[in-house]
């Protein structure tokens, strides 16, 4: 990924900086391993304008680190570095869209120290967030493809390297239990939904669970997708907590379906959550889990046979119990076939909405002063690109509960905000997912696996409300009128329905008809924005199997009169003063590395 070794002599000049207050390795407030094997450490501190890393590994050889935009080597943002005879070193480079790694002009990647031992190496730089250098990658609030190599070990980790909330210890003294799989055969197939049903421990009074982290069995990292877990009617007996099967199954047990209720979301990529000070998930109480269940979609498109899992996750908690209670709130498009992506889109836009219509009638009875969202978890499948979660108020747009300009399916995790944001009856949100279906033939179908669909967005707020989805779907006759369907047989004995006419879609499901449709970009984009204008069904439900009476009806898209983009940031050069006390003195280095190129 990141050259080994250079073709020419490299001579140059290197200028230190040194802070005044720094002190080597502290004051780092996050921090991650990039490599499987434990030995490429980094630790990063950021402010509004600049960013700090400090990056151990396992070499004494050179350290390459850089920013991807897509995770590979192309028209990435790299830095270079190491210590030759106590000397420490860095450049800045940038790889072409032919992968060929060229010496950046402007050089933003500053050097703070560098020193190595027996076994380690050890550099520290910064840079401006924003470097007004079209050769480096804007560090944002998005999801960053970070590249890293050392000798012949390289690879690539996608992080958030602006996200506000930094990793919390829990004490070893604090409990925890573990929802748990136990050698579950995962399907010849390439995708599954897997149930169990678990029973909550019991408690003599109220406790908060304060952390949920994801125990995924090693080696099956990319294997379990998402695990979700909702609470279940507490009137069930000990007799339905037997063995697993398969979700969404016609020969599921009928007890899953009293499991409606989101507890808590957890996506590939993601390392767990921590809920902040004043707010915890509670259990023991009479309207808390007694049953949970446990789904874990498992994906395998490459038909791997004769793999077993014993994935979960395991919940710290506590006494000592917080101010508010957590709730969830799934928002954004409801999960059907009505939500469907022509081929061959550069760009298509959906639009889930949280309709004020909704959120009037559960807010206004539930809590009329409002709940404060905390964190939001915003999930797509292999077709997204970016989503945002955009929050109105009246006619007026604020900004965004959470957004990422470049999302990663396998990097799914719940963003914490930077402060609180107050949601209140009336309002309302609009989940917002964009896809490339450019390389695909056929509809892309909103759906349960991988290849299908979803524009989501879990958030976490407080304090618990009896809402548990506020989602939209846009109304199906409308898309059949848009491709030329006039009639479908009535009544609907078959799913998906069968159309009736005109002749050339007859007897076809409209899942047939859609694909038999001549879609171009032209007729795709026509499309996307007749689809954004439909009128919507509101979903819009309580804990358990109960609806909020908004439910079902159907309502037009709020007017949305200008757009509200994420604020942004000013781009700073390099001949500009960098942040904090800096320039102690500055030395010139002089030196030469020769070493034999290897083919990128």
């Amino acid at each position: 990924m990141l050259p080994a070794k250079y073709s020419s002599v490299i001579v140059f000049f290197t200028t230190f900086w040194f802070y005044a207050t720094l002190t080597h390795g502290s004051g780092f407030s996050h921090s991650t391993i990039l490599d499987p094997h434990g030995k490429y450490n980094i630790k990063w501190r950021f402010d509004r304008r600049t960013i700090s890393f400090e990056i151990e590994v396992e070499t004494r050889g050179y350290i390459g680190f850089g920013l991807s935009p897509n995770g590979a080597m192309a028209s990435s943002d790299i830095v270079i570095g190491g210590v030759t005879d106590g000397t420490p070193y860095l450049q800045d480079y940038f790889a072409d869209a032919n992968r060929k790694v060229h010496r950046d002009v402007q050089q933003n990647y500053r050097l703070q120290y560098g020193r190595e031992n027996s076994t380690h190496t050890v550099l520290a730089f910064s840079r401006h967030l924003l470097t007004c250098d079209t050769s480096d990658k804007d560090i944002t609030e998005s999801t960053v493809r970070v590249i890293w190599a050392y000798h012949s070990e390289d690879g690539r980790k996608s992080m958030r390297l602006l996200d506000p909330g930094s990793k919390v210890n829990i004490s070893s003294e604090i409990d925890f239990f573990n929802l748990q799989y136990i050698n579950v055969p995962v399907p010849f197939k390439d995708t599954t939904y897997w149930c169990q049903i678990f029973k909550i421990q019991k408690f003599q009074k109220k406790h908060h669970i304060i952390r949920i982290e994801p125990l995924i069995q090693r080696g099956h990292e990319n294997l379990v997708h998402h695990i979700l877990l909702y609470q279940c009617d507490s009137a069930l007996n000990e007799s339905e907590l037997k063995a697993g099967h398969e979700c969404y199954h016609p020969n599921m047990p009928d007890s899953f379906l009293t499991c409606e209720t989101i507890v808590f979301a957890w996506a590939i990529g993601g390392e767990g959550f921590t809920y902040p000070p004043h707010v915890g998930l509670s259990i023991g109480t009479s309207i808390d889990p007694v049953y949970v269940l446990m789904e874990v979609h498992y994906d395998n498109p490459a038909f791997q046979q004769g793999v077993v899992d014993s994935s979960g996750l395991r919940l710290f908690y506590t006494p000592e119990l917080r101010q508010y209670d957590a709730g969830v709130i799934e928002t954004g498009v409801w999960v059907s076939l009505y939500h469907m992506l022509p081929p061959g889109m550069q760009e298509y836009i959906s639009e889930g909405h949280c309709t004020r219509e909704c959120l009037q009638e559960s807010l206004g009875q539930e809590m009329p002063s409002g709940v404060r969202v905390f964190a939001v978890l915003m999930h797509a499948h292999l077709a997204g690109r970016a989503i945002r979660t955009r929050h109105f108020r009246g006619q007026e747009e604020l900004q965004p509960l959470s957004h990422d300009e470049e999302f990663d399916f396998n990097f799914q995790e719940f963003q914490l905000l930077k402060e609180e944001r107050l949601l209140l009856p009336g309002d309302n949100l609009i989940t917002e997912c964009k896809y490339t279906t450019k390389d695909r033939q056929n509809m892309t179908w909103g759906g349960l696996t991988t290849r299908d669909e979803m524009c989501l967005s879990y958030l976490l707020y407080y304090p618990r409300v009896n809402l548990t989805r506020c989602e939209s779907l846009p109304e199906i006759n409308g898309q059949l009128k848009f491709i030329g369907v006039k009639e479908i047989q009535m009544p609907v004995t078959t799913w998906p329905f069968i159309i009736k006419s005109p002749k050339k879609y007859s007897n076809l499901s409209f899942t047939e008809a859609m694909d038999k449709y001549r879609w171009s970009k032209n007729r795709g984009k026509s499309f996307n924005e007749m689809v954004l204008q439909l009128p919507m069904n509101v979903r819009c439900s309580r804990w358990g199997q109960d609806e909020w009476s908004i439910q079902g009806t159907m309502v037009s898209p709020p007017e949305v009169k200008s757009e509200v983009k994420p604020p942004s940031m000013v781009c700073r050069s390099a001949s500009e003063p960098h942040s904090g006390v800096v320039l102690l003195f500055t030395m010139g280095l002089t030196y030469s590395i020769v070493q034999t190129c290897l083919s990128l």
